[in-house]
């Protein structure tokens, strides 16, 4: 008995240290648990699984870039295969200048590449992750909602 007071005891000091909450008396959500319990077993385990702070910092960096409807529009424009700047841009209906500045800040993350051909810069996504992203971004927008189009058409 002795060791589970103990226990209790010890959680209690470590929930007061590190997940001091806010007395939220008197709201009423949906967001809320209707009794406030911590889960201390569930709190170890997330951050024994967490991921390291500078991969959480460029994962959001990816999903901020992405998160800009232009850029999104060029990474999926690329799944196709290689496009060059004046390509790009006529599709977007953009200046090159426009695009050209778009795709250093999706280069600057490497989700995509370049290679030149004489005169020509071809731009293509960097690798399969970077389609597989899009793929299961869009799989989950249309999993419970109708679209006009078809995932399968642009992945």
């Amino acid at each position: 008995m002795r060791e589970i007071q103990e226990r209790e005891s010890i959680n209690l000091v470590y929930l007061k240290r590190r997940y001091l909450v806010k007395n939220q008396k008197g709201t009423k959500t949906n967001d809320l648990c209707g009794v406030r319990i911590v889960h201390i077993d569930r709190i170890e385990k997330a951050e024994r699984e967490s991921i390291p702070e500078s991969y959480l910092l460029m994962l959001a960096s990816i999903f901020k870039v992405l998160g800009d409807p232009t850029r999104l529009r060029i990474v999926t424009a690329l799944q196709g295969g290689e496009m060059c700047v004046c390509d790009l841009a006529a599709y977007l209906n953009l200046t090159e200048s426009a695009v050209s500045h778009q795709l250093r800040r999706l280069r600057e993350l490497n989700l995509i590449k370049n290679r030149r051909e004489g005169q020509i810069l071809f731009y293509s996504l960097d690798d399969s992750h970077v389609k597989d992203l899009l793929k299961t971004g869009l799989d989950h927008v249309t999993e419970s909602r109708t679209h006009e189009f078809h995932y399968n058409n642009i992945c």
